[in-house]
């Protein structure tokens, strides 16, 4: 009997797969961590090879520990890390370079390039997208300027193109063996190449990037009742299960946090920080350095658009302080070593290392540490980590304000950092909201789930996942007024001396 929906997550950091029930509950999951390559400062890729083996040993791996047969998936839900490029060979599914990700900055001249005739607004009407190093568009550029292997199999005809989930599902559903080509609209509308309105290819921004339109995939619903193909019987699924639902991973989290209504926002706190207004079947343009992006489409309806502001660096900067610093050995040590002090001691850090996303849109930008002095030691640094990450969110919230009039009575929030009460109290503070944890919070992969349960009927409608969603903790502010926008103020200058680091 068929039970179960299960979720692949492709993050920028780890695989994983996890199967969810009718309630939204986890039955099972595996997750494996994938490599970090930095080839150089500012350069980051991803072994494109590495996350295709992860993905199916995660998927045995959730099958096993949960003792459920792949037939007792009714469908695969895909997520991913956005943005981030692979091309690959139509005939072996060789990748001809490794995975370019979304935080990579190497497309800098390039994106320099495009905007010094028409500056950096100048795809905005069609894309709701800043020409930025954060897109798809220029890494594809990248790729054919700098691999000759791949342009020329781009003249032969032989090359392909995805972003990651399309990566996998083309493998999942047979691969050189005519795997589905294809990419859901959330994640297209992340390329630079894609118009928000037709969601289409664009023709003028696919000529003046000379990127080749045979390699791009087909662009399909987030929720789509027919079918991408199915698993292979002697795959990792162990079973024909029908892959049909796909969300970029932001848009993922609205989803599985039932921001289905205007107004309604979440933040995710995961490796980058990403907050998602819902803006309803009209896209919003913006003036204060947001994107627009579709938020969903079912098949057969209009899509649902949203107001997104990005951070490059949230939860990064706690692997910076583990890994690079070794001031922890564990990610959630944070919090017990910024509660050794009452403050950070007057000090910021600024994650901007490579660059600063919304709403600055600054790639000059390098990170700092600032108001540095003898009193200072590791305890106020973990703290300013931790509140840097709920600065950077009100940077979002107040630019979504000016762009839209709608002032926020509360914030779901969701991602690994959530289970950090330190900061969760903080972020309502200086936002001087409530802040909202719902009970299940892997609502990225619960997202992939919901839209592939939804194209077969396995949900019937959203309403019927808005019964699911259910608050673990809500923190209310108790910061006085005077102090919260001392502290911001503060945030404002450090912010300011990031700017023009990079000539």
């Amino acid at each position: 009997m068929i039970r179960y929906i299960g979720a692949l997550d492709l993050g920028t950091t780890s695989t994983r797969f996890i199967i969810f029930d009718h309630s939204g509950q986890i039955r099972g999951s595996h997750q494996m961590e994938h490599r970090q390559i930095f080839p150089r400062p500012g350069w980051v890729e991803h072994d494109p090879t590495e996350i295709w083996e992860n993905a199916q040993t995660v998927i045995r791996g959730a099958l096993a520990g949960a003792g459920i047969k792949g037939s007792e998936i009714a469908a695969v839900g895909i997520t991913n890390q956005r943005e981030t490029v692979v091309m690959w060979d139509k005939n072996t599914g060789k990748p001809y370079f490794n995975a370019i990700v979304w935080q990579c900055t190497r497309t800098d001249e390039i994106c320099r390039e495009l905007a010094r005739e028409y500056g950096q607004d100048r795809f905005r009407e069609k894309t709701g997208l800043p020409i930025a190093t954060y897109f798809s568009g220029p890494k594809i550029r990248w790729i054919l300027e700098n691999v000759p292997e791949a342009k020329t199999a781009c003249d032969k005809g032989d090359a392909r193109f995805g972003t990651i989930e399309t990566w996998i599902i083309w493998w999942l559903t047979g691969g050189p063996n005519g795997g589905a080509h294809v990419t859901d609209v959330t994640n297209a509308s992340r390329t630079m190449l894609m118009n928000i309105e037709t969601l289409g290819w664009d023709d003028e921004i696919i000529e003046a990037l000379a990127v080749p339109r045979q390699i791009l995939p087909k662009i399909v619903p987030c929720i789509d009742r027919e079918t991408w193909g199915l698993t292979a019987a002697d795959g990792p699924m162990g079973a024909e299960v029908p892959v049909c639902g796909a969300l970029g991973d932001q848009q993922a989290a609205l989803v599985g946090q039932t921001c289905f209504s205007v107004g309604e926002a979440k933040n995710t706190y995961g490796t980058g920080c990403f907050l998602l207004l819902n803006t309803g079947t009209a896209p919003v343009l913006s003036r204060k350095g947001l994107i627009t992006s579709v938020a969903y489409q079912i098949s057969g309806q209009q899509p649902i658009y949203c107001l997104e502001g990005s951070i490059a660096v949230a939860g990064a900067l706690v692997q910076w302080l583990r890994d690079n610093l070794g001031m922890i050995s564990s990610a959630p040590e944070i919090e017990d070593l910024a509660k050794t002090v009452q403050d950070t001691g007057g000090i910021y850090i600024v994650p901007a290392f490579s660059g600063l996303f919304a709403p600055y849109w600054r790639s000059d930008a390098r990170g700092i540490i600032v108001g540095l002095t003898r009193f200072t030691h590791k305890g106020h640094i973990a703290r300013a980590v931790l509140e840097a990450n709920a600065y950077q969110t009100r940077d979002i919230i107040e630019a979504m304000f000016l762009d839209t009039g709608v002032a926020l009575s509360a914030l779901k929030v969701d991602g690994g950092m959530v289970k950090n009460d330190l900061l969760m109290q903080f972020q309502s503070d200086i936002l001087n909201v409530a802040v909202v944890r719902p009970r299940v919070t892997e609502t990225t992969a619960l997202g992939a789930a919901y839209a592939a349960g939804l194209a077969i009927g396995y949900w019937r409608s959203l309403d019927d996942l808005r019964q699911h969603w259910e608050v673990d903790k809500t923190w209310y502010p108790n910061k006085v007024s005077e102090l919260r926008e001392k502290g911001y103020g503060g945030w404002k200058k450090a912010v300011e001396r990031t700017f023009d680091w990079v000539e």
